[in-house]
């Protein structure tokens, strides 16, 4: 005959399965999250909260210019970011969707920056860039071009940046659509080719809308991605010139730890928490019959 404790025991068995993830939810996500909360609403000294402030650390961020030039280059790293590696990776993904030589071997090159390390990207960016003898203006000026000052310079210091976060970003994009568009039918295309020879037809009225679920999938991921950018500018040009690259996250990292006011830092990252939030629950709103 079972005993009390082991009828128990089986019944509640599925909870016990569940206790580490819901720990470890609730230690390293709700209570980092409600614990910023709380020192975004208090002043603090030496990375310590002090006394109750209420919203001044929001109103404060929110009349700081620092805050609002990162608020640009973010949003220009989200913008430029992640077009610019939709479309690239869309192209591989049309290229590499056909019968080519080497083609596996050309597919885990084409993969490779994806599993680097941002910084190390980032420090290997500095060097292709650095203006003395850096690779990119060695090949100008073997080309009768005079040399780019890419890390000195406010404008081509972001265009740096944008190049090595597309650059390690493009093969996600790629590795997905790539998935999308080989598990398109077939036969859909073989009875476009009774209709049509237009190419440009067909990837609009058949590839596109096959494949439109995992393109907003690769869209919202790589977004969400660009708000947090931090690794790169910070190993590339340390957010310079001055704060030319300097964004969102870097102003946290900047103004939490080496200016030690925690209070300011965690206003400025729950009001990019509501940035990422708002444009995910735009995607989501708007997409959610490509799921259903």
């Amino acid at each position: 005959m079972r005993s009390p404790m082991r009828d128990w025991l089986h019944r509640n068995a599925r909870f016990f399965f569940l206790l580490p993830a819901v720990l470890w939810l609730l230690s390293f996500t709700i209570f980092p999250l409600l614990y910023s909360l709380y020192l975004s609403f208090h002043g603090s000294r030496f990375l310590r909260p002090t006394h109750y402030v209420g919203l001044e650390n929001y109103q404060y961020v929110l009349t700081d210019y620092r805050f609002w030039q990162s608020f640009r280059v973010t949003l220009l790293f989200v913008v430029v970011g992640t077009t610019v590696t939709v479309i690239l990776g869309l192209l591989l993904a049309l290229l590499f969707n056909r019968p080519i030589r080497g083609a596996r071997l050309l597919r885990s090159l084409a993969t490779m920056p994806l599993f680097a390390a941002p910084v190390a990207v980032g420090y290997l960016s500095a060097i292709i860039f650095y203006e003395e003898g850096g690779l990119v203006n060695e090949i100008l000026l073997a080309l009768g071009v005079n040399k780019i000052t890419w890390l000195s310079h406010p404008t081509w210091a972001k265009v740096a940046v944008l190049y090595a976060d597309i650059w390690q970003w493009t093969p996600f994009a790629f590795l997905v659509l790539l998935a999308a568009l080989q598990g398109v039918p077939i036969e859909l295309y073989e009875a476009a080719a009774l209709d049509t020879r237009s190419r440009w037809q067909v990837f609009r009225h058949i590839t596109l809308p096959m494949i439109q679920p995992a393109l907003v999938t690769v869209v919202l991921l790589r977004m969400v991605e660009a708000f947090k950018t931090f690794d790169i500018p910070f190993s590339l040009t340390n957010g310079g010139p001055g704060i030319a690259t300097r964004t969102i996250t870097f102003n946290v990292y900047i103004t939490g730890l080496r200016e030690q006011n925690l209070g300011e830092a965690t206003a400025m990252a729950f009001l990019l928490l509501i940035m990422v939030l708002v444009v995910s629950l735009f995607f989501i709103r708007h997409f959610r019959r490509l799921y259903e």
